[in-house]
């Protein structure tokens, strides 16, 4: 097959919670992303469907962007989604850690794989007359997600990217992507004080946005919304949800305690230039930020 010709042109996109505008190109009718890291660019499938979707030819894209005339990106990287773990191609690979839970049941979830102390924050929450339901994205579920952006500038010790965001804005980026996501509320007394947005991959469940109210920590929130979330994936038949990436922290914790487990992808990174070529075995290809020790990474 002759490589299609490529055009890569630039669009605005939210990336970091920020509305930024970035390089894209299409490859037979799925839409690759251009980032930067450090020296180089890498390009894959956009963050957005990287999750959502399985890269349908590499062999294709890799030859239709080393024939390109134009610009040409350094790296070429895609991943194999669940339950796809075996490696697949030849390409230089690395593994990516995901945190997943299989899903068997909600009450087999419920007695069999998470911790008493998930089990008991879940009856807290219960008890504080937390009630959590699937929600609609109306203006009175918008005013009450701009109420818990706002709560505070910093979270888990960092600077919070959608505090100072106003109603529109929120309204604006998170409604984008409704067609593929069911929305989970925690109310108490009526209030929203935390949501998800559960996203269907197809293979999986995804926990896109969770989030809840610091002032209401006390009432376990964010367990009473996991328990939701597992209760929907099993009436549609997903046979896992996906929290995210794996890594040391206080939040890879809170995932083990409710029943998440290490899931090891294979993630492969190719070289389009001679560029990408020596990037790859400097170890560039992941940014700077990879090449930290894990321990100074956290602090």
């Amino acid at each position: 097959m002759v490589p299609q010709r490529l055009e890569f042109v630039s669009r605005p996109t939210i990336v970091k919670g920020a509305a930024v505008n970035l390089k894209y190109v299409d490859i037979r009718g799925q839409t690759l992303a251009v980032s930067r890291r450090g020296p180089i660019s890498v390009v894959g499938l956009d963050k957005d469907y990287d999750w959502y979707e399985d890269l349908k030819d590499p062999d294709e894209v890799i030859d239709s962007l080393r024939a390109n005339h134009g610009f040409k990106p350094d790296i070429f990287t895609f991943w194999q989604r669940l339950p796809n773990i075996e490696p697949k191609y030849p390409f230089h690979m690395e593994c990516e850690s995901i945190a997943a839970l299989r899903i068997e049941g909600y009450d087999y979830w419920l007695n069999k794989q998470i911790k008493s102390v998930a089990r008991n924050k879940m009856r807290k929450s219960q008890k504080a007359g937390v009630e959590v339901r699937e929600a609609a994205f109306d203006d009175d579920f918008v005013h009450g997600v701009v109420k818990i952006f706002n709560e505070t500038p910093i979270r888990q010790g960092r600077r919070f990217w959608h505090y100072g965001k106003d109603f529109e804005t929120v309204k604006s980026q998170f409604s984008r992507f409704l067609f593929r996501e069911d929305l989970i509320g925690a109310y108490h007394q009526n209030e929203l004080i935390g949501f998800i947005m559960l996203g269907n991959a197809g293979n999986y469940g995804v926990l896109g946005q969770i989030i809840s109210m610091v002032h209401h920590r006390d009432k376990a929130t964010n367990n009473a919304l996991i328990a939701k979330s597992v209760e929907i994936c099993a009436r549609k038949k997903l046979p896992y949800l996906v929290y995210a990436f794996w890594s040391d922290s206080t939040l890879t914790d809170f995932k083990r305690s409710c029943g998440f487990e290490e899931v090891k992808l294979p993630r492969y990174f190719v070289p389009i230039t001679q560029k990408g070529k020596f990037a790859l075995k400097l170890g560039l290809h992941r940014g700077w930020k990879a090449a930290v020790p894990d321990q100074l990474k956290i602090r």
